[in-house]
């Protein structure tokens, strides 16, 4: 397992990727290119717990931190993934303190959390490493939420000053959308400043802003916003628009 929670609350950058084929050999393939992180999204991607550890066992041999997004705040969800030896998990719309609270509370063993605890899972390496684990869990592994409507943002502030929450991590469609600011997104100097308010809110905190992009042509103005948790597509949309110039050429 490679954690990076703690390089992430130290303001470094940290490049990401985003698995969504639900493909152990997708997820092997990013993971040997030097990636800091991917994440196998199991909200808006098929997938289970047995693909999880598929996917943990694709990405082992290399030094890559591998989350997962959670399909929603729930406490069996968030146990069962973390049991599977992951580096973290990031948790879609969360729009409040409380909920960012709840959030923690599940994904954090005792005195800081209620996560279940078991000695025999991948996790602790099958009861091998459990003292080892148990002990280091809660500074090591990473806890992501996602700001993604016109509520999170306002509450952003309050989010980022949950004890527990490492990444403010923008959901860019969702957010325009809920804000009104679709199709525009990027190109409008308000949906920026938005997302500029987000990146505030982590920074004044000692947390990390991520995000989502979908076009490397905005990587510089999110670094330069303060965002230093970005992926940038998803390997779904890269294999799609690969295959596509193919045929294109082909046809031409």
């Amino acid at each position: 397992m490679t954690f990076i929670r703690q390089r992430a609350l130290k303001g470094e950058f940290l490049a990401g990727a985003w698995c969504n084929l639900n493909s152990p050999l997708s997820v092997e393939i990013t993971a040997a290119l030097g990636f800091d992180w991917l994440l196998v999204d199991q909200e808006h991607a098929p997938g289970d717990n047995r693909d999880l550890l598929a996917h943990a066992h694709a990405a082992s041999q290399y030094p890559v931190s591998v989350l997962v997004r959670i399909a929603w705040v729930d406490r069996i969800l968030i146990k069962r993934a973390l049991d599977l030896g992951l580096g973290g998990i990031m948790v879609p719309y969360v729009q409040t303190a409380e909920t960012a609270k709840e959030v923690v509370r599940y994904a954090k063993y005792m005195p800081q959390g209620e996560r279940g605890v078991a000695s025999s899972p991948r996790a602790a390496g099958y009861n091998a490493n459990f003292k080892d684990y148990f002990a280091t869990a809660n500074d090591k592994l990473l806890t992501a939420v996602q700001i993604e409507t016109g509520q999170s943002a306002d509450n952003a502030e309050a989010i980022a000053a949950v004890d527990g929450v490492d990444v403010l991590f923008v959901g860019p469609l969702d957010l325009a959308l809920n804000t009104n600011f679709y199709p525009a997104m990027f190109e409008d100097q308000k949906y920026v400043a938005l997302l500029e308010r987000v990146a505030k809110a982590a920074k004044n905190n000692g947390k990390a802003c991520g995000i989502l992009l979908p076009n490397v042509k905005w990587i510089p103005l999110l670094k330069g916003l303060g965002y230093t948790f970005i992926a940038c597509g998803a390997d779904g949309g890269m294999v799609a628009n690969g295959m596509k110039a193919s045929l294109d050429a082909l046809r031409a």
